[in-house]
């Protein structure tokens, strides 16, 4: 049977990195309250004029490295983000024709923290209908580009980097078994940014501290998320007839320390079974499951025949799993 298999990747963190000490002189708090909620302990910071799909061609040429691919082999590029570099073009074809992949068709996918799962959730799907075979996979942000530093809600939470992964359809019982996704876009105010958009575009008029501030409702997040991730989660086993104690690794969207621990605690998952980098990378919001995931396997933490979950929950409200036999 055909699967889509990831045969590679990769995964970049800019230079700069951000303590919680250096926050301290932007806004009201300190590393203690910091890693006391959320986990975090630094995160990096794109270099002036980088833009998303430089971070994105860092990740790309990684992975593609460790598949033993070339950029002329790729068929289709996707790129998971809500930073891309302009209003349009696409990340993906600012991409594709930096990395010279110029074979491949291409766009971005915006769905927040869960544009990494709906980006696989795609790939998995063409791959399954016979239309493409080698497909690229980006997860890449630049949240610091418009962040509102004043504000402690969210300016200690997200960081910059990009993840990639390669994945080719291979005749093998290997390969992503299920993936499942979901959104509620009635609650899209428990974490949004509202303006920048059609509707509330910016003016000479209104361009003023709060641009570009995410406002964000974090006790409701937290409850919703711990909740869809363990809901999601269940979905894919039972996709799959597997139970959690098959599951070698669980790798999350790296949101907050808390959340990821209260949602393997509902999920039933030891806490060593859970890949957690979220102290050196904050929030990366699309890039931070294949980041992890890359991270867990160099450190060795998956070996092939593995059953993998990736799970996400975010902005939209989205939500999303998948289990992969590695």
């Amino acid at each position: 049977m055909t699967h889509a298999r990831i045969t590679g990747t990769g995964s970049y963190l800019p230079e700069e990195v951000i303590t919680n000490k250096d926050l301290e002189a932007f806004c009201d708090t300190t590393d203690e309250w910091i890693r006391k909620r959320t986990g975090i302990e630094q995160r990096h910071k794109a270099a002036s004029g980088q833009g998303t799909s430089d971070l994105a061609l860092h990740a790309a040429q990684d992975a593609l490295a460790d598949a033993g691919m070339s950029p002329e082999e790729v068929e289709l590029l996707i790129v998971c983000t809500v930073t891309p570099d302009q209003m349009f073009p696409a990340s993906a074809n600012l991409l594709q024709g930096k990395l010279g992949a110029v074979n491949a068709a291409s766009f971005d996918i915006n769905a927040a923290c869960s544009g990494f799962m709906t980006g696989l959730s795609t790939a998995d799907a063409f791959i399954r209908a016979g239309r493409y075979k080698k497909i690229l996979l980006i997860g890449a942000e630049i949240q610091s580009s418009r962040m509102t530093w004043k504000n402690r809600d969210t300016a200690i939470l997200f960081g910059d980097g990009a993840g990639a992964v390669v994945i080719e359809a291979q005749e093998t019982d290997s390969g992503v078994l299920t993936t499942h996704l979901g959104s509620d876009g009635k609650n899209y105010e428990i974490l949004h940014l509202p303006r920048g958009g059609s509707r509330d575009y910016y003016t000479k008029e209104n361009f003023d501290d709060d641009a570009y501030t995410i406002y964000m409702k974090g006790p409701e997040l937290f409850k919703r998320a711990v909740i869809k991730f363990a809901e999601v989660a269940q979905e894919a086993l039972d996709a799959t007839g597997l139970t959690m104690d098959d599951i070698a690794l669980f790798v999350p969207h790296q949101a907050n320390a808390r959340i990821i621990e209260a949602a393997g605690e509902r999920m039933g998952i030891a806490p060593e079974k859970v890949m957690v980098n979220i102290q050196h990378t904050g929030n990366t919001t699309a890039a931070s499951i294949p980041i992890a995931l890359h991270e867990a396997k160099e450190a060795g933490r998956i070996k092939e025949g593995d059953y993998v979950m990736l799970a996400s929950f975010g902005a939209g409200l989205t939500w999303g799993a998948s289990i992969i036999k590695w």
